[in-house]
Formats: structure tokens, sequence, C-alpha cells
């Protein structure tokens, strides 16, 4: 029997499409300036209050003219000058042309822009004939010609990069609204854990999830409460389970999900809420758990540092983005041929780490070590793609063709 026929061990699809119907999206909102609005989430689509640009302009150096006035040759009397900021108040005249910098607005009676390039000044720039003439309408950005009054500018729902920021300013966005942000409480498990800079003693480990975790979060734009490391007693557990529960929208542990005889986890969790799946057909992370608690969704990570890291990025960033109301966002994926042999027995969907790279002969990964152990971090440290190898997939020789799922934002 396949390692995905036992009971309980769920394929990844369907754990995904179970995270995704499970957790709804935050319900509560706030205006904030726009200065303050970096990666959040706007909640309401934005419309434009005005057209941008707002005035006809020139999208040259160069001098606003009449089209039906050009003729080769001919030499033109310069009316005055156009600056961004400072209007010419003037109406163009006919047979003279306007000096104008690009993004001035164009001088009323004028339709064309001839780039400075193509002309020749008389003087001290007081005549002025040209080389070239372009079309009617050349080298004018028109009103309205990236956003239409009334248009929507941005949609609900949508993270808000830099570009976004831009565009609200350019509509005069002072404030916008969007949803508050997500909270995760971070809790790590176990006697063995240490935090950095404390002494070791035999036994003991660092707990490095925790850093990772929290550098993770972060790429998400959500609000960390970390609760530290949980010893291994049960009533710890129940207490600050508790309380993180009242505080977060998500509790996010790291360890504990096992079956071992001080993994409290799954047990407390049994008792204070519920658990809607655990242990997954993958590999690395097969001990990952989900489930409620009365205030807050829960998401338990395996306690081996690359198990926790892929599992939180391969589901627990999915169930986070639907709970800010971006929705399942899938990493880009390649097809390449390896370059070395893959060990692999069918059962699991197995997340090898690996380094993909472009070559004249199309695109090529290997594995980043030969050992792709789940306590193995160099495995991660050093590759920029997982090479998905499906469930009943067994070892790969080289040359065969496999699927990458490339690393975004989250690393």
């Amino acid at each position: 029997m396949a390692s995905c026929d036992q009971p309980g061990l769920m394929p990844l699809a369907e754990g995904i499409s179970k995270l995704l119907a499970a957790v709804s999206g935050q319900r509560r909102s706030e205006t904030v300036p726009l200065t303050a609005a970096a990666n959040r989430v706007l909640a309401e689509p934005v419309f434009a209050p005005a057209a941008v640009p707002g005035f006809d302009n020139s999208a040259m150096d160069g001098y606003a003219v009449r089209a039906a006035d050009m003729t080769l040759g001919k030499t033109f009397s310069v009316q005055g000058r156009a600056l961004a900021g400072s209007v010419f108040e003037q109406r163009l005249q006919a047979d003279r042309v306007v000096r104008i910098m690009t993004g001035a607005a164009l001088p009323r009676g004028a339709d064309t822009v001839i780039m400075q390039e193509n002309s020749r000044r008389d003087g001290a720039d007081e005549r002025v004939s040209f080389s070239d003439l372009p079309p009617l309408g050349s080298n004018v950005r028109k009103a309205g010609d990236d956003i239409q009054q009334g248009s929507q500018v941005i949609s609900a729902n949508t993270r808000l990069n830099a570009v976004y920021l831009a565009l609200l300013a350019s509509v005069g966005c002072a404030t916008v609204k969007v949803y508050s942000k997500t909270t995760v409480g971070l809790i790590s498990t176990g006697d063995e854990l240490k935090s950095p800079g404390e002494a070791l003693t035999y036994g003991d480990i660092y707990n490095s999830n925790a850093p990772a975790l929290v550098q993770m979060l972060s790429n998400l734009n959500v609000d960390i409460l970390d609760y530290g490391i949980l010893q291994d007693d049960p009533e710890l557990f129940r207490q600050t389970f508790s309380r993180a529960d009242r505080e977060c929208d998500f509790v996010l542990t790291s360890g504990g999900v096992s079956v071992g005889e001080a993994d409290y986890t799954r047990d407390i969790l049994q008792e204070l809420g519920t658990i809607d799946f655990w242990k997954l057909a993958i590999k690395p992370g097969k001990p990952f758990a989900f489930g409620h608690l009365p205030n807050s969704y829960f998401i338990g990570l395996p306690g081996n540092p690359v198990s926790a890291l892929v599992t939180f990025h391969l589901l627990a960033s999915q169930a986070i983005r639907q709970h800010q109301h971006l929705g399942y966002r899938p990493m880009a994926q390649l097809t390449a041929i390896t370059t070395q042999p893959i060990k692999k027995s069918p059962g699991r969907m197995d997340f090898q780490r690996g380094y993909w790279q472009a070559t004249t002969a199309g695109v090529s990964v290997a594995p980043t070590r030969s050992a792709q152990g789940s306590h193995i971090l160099t495995s991660l440290a050093n590759a920029n793609c997982y090479i998905a190898l499906e469930q009943e997939r067994g070892s790969v020789a080289v040359g065969e063709a496999v699927t990458l799922w490339l690393f975004d934002e989250i690393f």
C-alpha cells in the first residue's frame, strides 16, 4: 500500500483546497495614510477623482506648434516659454511657436510638439526653423491618456506595491481603506530548544525555525506575536494556546505535532479546538496539522527545520494570504532536465531542494545536495527552487524532465 493511501495521509492539493475553504477573509478594516499603506491590502476599489494627466502636456523638450502652420524651411518667431509647473498663459498665435519642456502644459491653440533635435535656432532663440515635421498630435500626452476620470484605478483585495502606491498618489489619494493586518502568534516547542547565544548542553539544539519563520511572516506583512519556546508541559501549552487564541488570527506552532510522548501540541489542540487534518502525503513535512481554536486558526508545522520551512512555504503562507483577501498564489513553474540522479520512493510528493539555471540547451536543474534530509538546512540555503516530484514517481535518472516550483518572495 502506498503511503498516500494510509488513513489520515492527505495529498497536497487536497490539503491546500481544505485550507482555502476553511479560512475566511479578514473582516476588520481601517483607513491609513498613503505613506503608511505599503504592502497593505485594499479593502475597497479606488476610483479616479480626476484624469491623469489632467491636461495636455509635452512628452519632449522642443516647441509647441500648430501643425497647420508648419512648412519646412520656414522660420517662426518664438512667442514664449512653457515649463513644467509654469503655464504659458497666452494663446498660441498663427505662425508662431512656444518653447516647451517635457511635462509642461500645452499652450492653448497648440496641437503638436516638435522635438528640439529637429529644430535650428536663429539668434538668441527668438526665431526657429525645423528640419522635420511630425504628424498632427505628435509628442503630446493627452489629458486622461493614463487614467480617465471616474475609472477604477485599483480593485479591492490588491496588495499595494510601489507601482500601486504611485498610481494612488497620481490621482491624489492621501488615504486609503485597507484591511487590518493579520496577526500571527508564533510558538516554538521542545525542551531541547535553546535560543542562539545560550549555552548548549548535550542533547540541546538551537531554535533555527523561529528566526526563519519571523522573516517569512514579515515578507507576508503580518503582525507577529512571538510567544517564545514552550517547555514540554501540558499546562504551559494550554495557557499559551489560550492566550494566543485570544490575541491572534492564526496560532502557528513549530514542533510537537508528531506522535512522540512529549508532543503535546496535537493533544492541546484537540482539547481546546478541532483538527481539520493532520499528516500530508508530502516529503518533507508529513506531520503538518491544520485546525481551529475558538477564535483563531491553528497551523502546526513539523519541528525539523527543512520540514517547517517547506510546509510554511507550501501551505501556511497560502492560508495567511487567504485571510488577507489575496487568495491562492501558486509558485511559478518550469520544466527542466536533471543533470544528476535523484533518489525517490513512490508514495509521497517530494519537494527536493534544487538549483536551476538556463543554459544554451535549455533549463537544467540539480539537487543542492545528495542528502535531502529534513534536518539538512544547507540543502535549502543554496536552493532557488523545489524539484517537485509526483507522488507515484520513483527515482529520476540524469536527463529526465522534472517540474520545478520556483522560489518566490516568501524566501
